[in-house]
């Protein structure tokens, strides 16, 4: 008899609060309520393998004093009758065996607009003493001066440590919290939100999501018009382009992975591919632009809405040609279709880690390429 997957058991209410991470749930599930690896995993939907991936890596995050507390409170305020991770289906279980919600998804959601964003001041970072109840943000001054800028409940700082909203960068007899990626993410999320709730209805079948805000990271820089050099000022998102994360990365020298000259290429080869498909005839053959002394034909020029398009075009294949094939194919995926280096590389099927090495001999091949043929000017070609 074919067995199906495990339903939760009816008799047994909602075992944990609802803002508790995935990952501390199983974790929980597994350590505190005696299930087996597999058990929770068929009760998740997810596999085995993500479940001891997990269980592991909240074993070594305990070492984090507020991640220990909350995990500890929780164990001990698990229920005696039985699992299950899900609430919607248990509203008989007794009162007694539910683990209170001392913070609530709200009021943590709540609290983290106003602690996250002063942890985003240069300086600031988040203190905790084991016998203090509360948690305090202090900034550091220029003067040597420490001003305290907020205070938090204890219970919200252990939320915040468990979603790995902060992280502790100094122990001691008192702990040292500092806001991480994951939390910047967190309040950009937040404040979308917030935003959503006062703009008025756009008209647009689907709104600007705010799950998709808190991967942009907007700046602002100045470009000029290639026909008489008048500067504009130009939004761009910096976590759009594979580019901007390698760019962050440092060598064992301390120096960026990749210098701004080599980004100012790749994002000029961008440029061009975008202002390339103004025309009507957008589903290109890209593999032609990988064939050294290809040209465009007649229908295509013929075809293209104005000179703009077909300069852009031929700037492109002219680039991507010299570069030759597998320079020009990983300038190609990640300065203009802007795939992610792993994607890249198992798409063409190379080794890991050998993309980035790649990426950036492409972009000094194609900032030399630049320079020979157009001058080694700072501007954009428009």
């Amino acid at each position: 008899m074919r067995q199906g997957r495990t339903r939760p058991d009816p008799a047994f209410g909602p075992v944990f609060p609802s803002w508790l991470p995935a990952a501390a749930r199983r974790y929980l599930l597994h350590t505190s309520l005696g299930l087996s690896l597999r058990d929770v995993a068929r009760a998740e939907g997810c596999h085995a393998s993500t479940v001891l991936r997990q269980v592991r890596q909240l074993e070594i995050r305990r070492d984090d004093p507020l991640v220990d507390a909350v995990l500890d409170r929780l164990h001990r305020a698990r229920p005696r009758q039985g699992p299950s991770p899900h609430a919607e289906e248990c509203p008989q279980m007794p009162h007694s065996a539910r683990i209170r919600d001392v913070s609530g998804a709200a009021r943590i959601d709540r609290e983290a607009r106003r602690i996250l964003r002063r942890l985003c001041e240069t300086g600031a970072f988040l203190a905790v003493a084991p016998e203090m109840d509360k948690a305090v943000v202090l900034r550091e001054m220029p003067d040597d001066r420490t001003t305290r800028t907020a205070v938090v409940d204890r219970e919200i700082a252990q939320a915040f440590a468990l979603k790995d909203w902060i992280a502790c960068f100094r122990r001691g007899r008192v702990n040292a919290y500092e806001i991480t990626a994951a939390g910047r993410a967190a309040l950009k999320r937040l404040l979308a939100e917030d935003r959503q709730k006062t703009v008025a209805p756009t008209g647009f079948a689907e709104a600007p999501s705010p799950y998709a805000e808190q991967h942009r990271s907007w700046e602002t820089r100045e470009i000029r018009e290639e026909r008489d050099g008048t500067p504009r000022k130009l939004r761009y998102n910096l976590a759009e382009s594979p580019l901007t994360a390698l760019a962050r990365r440092r060598d064992k020298d301390g120096k960026p992975f990749l210098p701004p000259e080599l980004v100012e290429a790749g994002e000029r080869l961008r440029e061009d591919f975008e202002l390339a498909q103004m025309g009507p005839r957008i589903t290109q053959d890209w593999d032609r632009f990988l064939t050294a002394g290809a040209r465009p034909s007649a229908a295509a020029g013929a075809d293209a809405a104005d000179g703009g398009a077909r300069s852009a075009r031929a700037r492109v294949q002219a680039a991507l040609a010299d570069l030759g094939p597998g320079l020009g194919d990983i300038a190609l995926r990640c300065c203009c279709f802007l795939e992610g280096l792993e994607t890249a590389e198992k798409r063409m099927g190379w080794s890991a880690r050998s993309g980035k090495i790649v990426l950036r001999i492409a972009l000094q091949r194609l900032r030399q390429h630049y320079a020979a043929r157009h001058g080694s000017g700072d501007r954009l070609i428009g």
